[in-house]
């Protein structure tokens, strides 16, 4: 690894140093005062952030407040959804089973869940373990997540089930495509093999030996006394408290809520390879963690914005249950998690024995990231850099282009022109091969049409004529992104199928409007 003069220099320096002086001065001494900043700049109302260096929890607390309009306090305890920072405990279950010889990575899923099934029955034979951790299936980019999200009907074995209706985007282990589905699949290995269930084994195994006790894995008998944050979203650009987003059926992969007290527990046990940090005795194996943080499917490597160009990797792969890359000569083990109103950030630097969390209760990514920086480059000796300034800016840049693009879209439509049919015509009860039923039914004398997604309770919306047999459709609760739905008709007039689009480029994958194909139930 080359090391630049100015770095040779501060390690030449520090070597004549007290240690203890070196590690006090390497956790940034505007951390407060910076952590304040990103929150004022990202407009968000309460963040927690722990950082652990050399088996030492340096930091564990909160800053702001846990719901808008409230002055209580976050603190080292404050219970934050972390989303896909669960998948990383997912695997850690499974690591425990491999450890005692109960399963291997490479066990053909079928065998363990029987009845699996996925679209190719070739993939359904070969799909094994390691293949459900690592986001090459072949399905596309969140494809089904709206089985769960937002909160459906569908519980745990319906939503796997479903998979054998989703046709692939790409052969099986081809490409790299973020998927949920399959960690949900994975978490119910669990139960097949052990008989309990993911959620008490995770409490069980985890949780309780590592002392992480305000961790829970389902915030759906959440009071309001309790000492969690709220969530928090942008909606027609006003910051608002909306309501939790119950993620039970989609557990092991999203679903765990925690604090900064509880995560440090966590980092540690991850930078400890598995063995407990203030007692004998592991959680799993060295050979499992090295596994975990072994690069298992290539992702691709775009080129940041300008602004962010430091962060441009050499390389970047995922693991299991975590993404690797590197910054400054430096492996960096990591994740993200977002649930509606939480957005999260874990991350490990095992070559400095360095790990930080950053959780938030408010969907802001450029809050976390540019405080997750700071603290690197104060621990790597590096020039300082406005991380808050420049994903303020890519912010800004993102927004602005998803407003024009919007906007251009606005203008070109055909806003004169009129469906093809009386609106009655299009209502009816459609069906998805792997959603299942969504309704369009006519209201106020025919006048209008608002869809519900059946087994979403959250989903009713009311279809705005577009152009020609497109609507749009404008959710009535506004935390969810606004679809188009767009008739095929046959050559008789009749309906042959809806297909749906999100209308904003910045919405979330999760919003898998594109990998819906509604038919009618009946013949139109």
């Amino acid at each position: 690894m080359l090391i630049t003069c100015l770095r040779r220099c501060a390690i030449i320096f520090m070597a004549l140093i007290p240690v203890a002086f070196v590690r006090a001065q390497s956790l940034p001494l505007d951390l407060d005062t910076y952590v304040a900043s990103s929150m004022k700049t990202f407009d968000v109302p309460g963040m927690a952030v722990a950082v652990v260096k050399d088996g030492k929890i340096l930091v564990a607390k909160g800053y702001g407040v846990r719901k808008l309009g409230d002055r209580t306090p976050v603190d080292e305890f404050t219970l934050f959804g972390i989303g896909s920072n669960t998948k990383a405990f997912t695997t850690a279950a499974l690591a425990t089973l491999v450890d005692e010889g109960k399963l291997s990575w490479d066990d053909p899923v079928y065998q363990r869940l029987p009845g699996f099934v996925m679209y190719d029955p070739y993939v359904s034979h070969e799909m094994t373990i390691r293949d459900l951790l690592t986001h090459r299936s072949g399905m596309g980019l969140g494809e089904g997540d709206l089985l769960f999200w937002p909160h459906t009907t569908y519980h745990r074995e319906e939503i796997i089930y479903k998979l054998r209706f989703m046709k692939p985007a790409s052969s099986f282990r081809s490409h790299y495509a973020y998927d949920n589905l399959l960690y949900m699949t994975a978490g119910q290995i669990i139960p097949a093999v052990t008989g309990t269930s993911w959620d008490d084994y995770i409490r069980q195994r985890i949780f309780i030996p590592l002392g992480m006790t305000h961790s829970n894995v389902s915030n759906a008998n959440i009071k309001p006394t309790d000492n969690v944050a709220f969530p928090h979203s942008r909606m027609e650009n006003k910051l608002q408290v909306i309501p939790f987003e119950v993620l039970d059926n989609a557990g092991p992969a999203g679903a765990v809520n925690s604090c900064a007290a509880d995560m440090a527990k966590w980092i540690q046990l991850q930078l400890n390879q598995g063995k407990f940090p203030d007692r004998d005795g592991r959680l799993f194996s060295e050979q499992r963690s090295r596994e975990m943080w072994s690069p298992q499917t290539i992702l691709p490597i775009g080129n940041p914005a300008p602004v962010l160009a430091g962060l441009k990797a050499n390389f970047a792969d995922y693991a299991l249950g975590w993404a690797l890359r590197d910054y400054h000569g430096r492996k960096l083990v990591g994740h993200t998690g977002g649930v509606g109103g939480f957005v999260s950030r874990v991350m490990l630097v095992p070559e400095e024995n360095l790990g930080v969390v950053i959780l938030t209760n408010a969907e802001e990514d450029g809050a976390f990231d540019a405080i997750l920086y700071h603290v690197l480059d104060s621990y790597f000796h590096l020039p300082p850099t406005d991380w808050i300034a420049a994903y303020k800016s890519v912010k800004d840049t993102d927004e602005k282009e998803a407003a024009e693009t919007m906007k251009k879209a606005e203008a070109a439509r055909a806003a004169d022109s009129k469906p093809s049919l009386p609106l009655e015509k299009y209502a009816g009860v459609y069906n998805d091969a792997w959603y299942g039923p969504i309704t369009i039914r006519a209201e106020n004398g025919n006048a209008s049409l608002v869809i519900t997604f059946d087994h979403t309770p959250a989903m009713i919306g009311d279809l705005q004529p577009w152009q020609h047999d497109t609507f749009k459709a404008h959710w009535r609760d506004r935390t969810i992104e606004d679809a188009f739905l767009t008739f095929a008709l046959n050559p008789d007039g009749s309906i042959e199928n809806a297909r749906m689009a999100a209308v904003s480029p910045l919405a979330d994958f999760s919003f898998d409007y594109q990998d819906l194909l509604l038919k009618p139930s009946e013949k139109k």
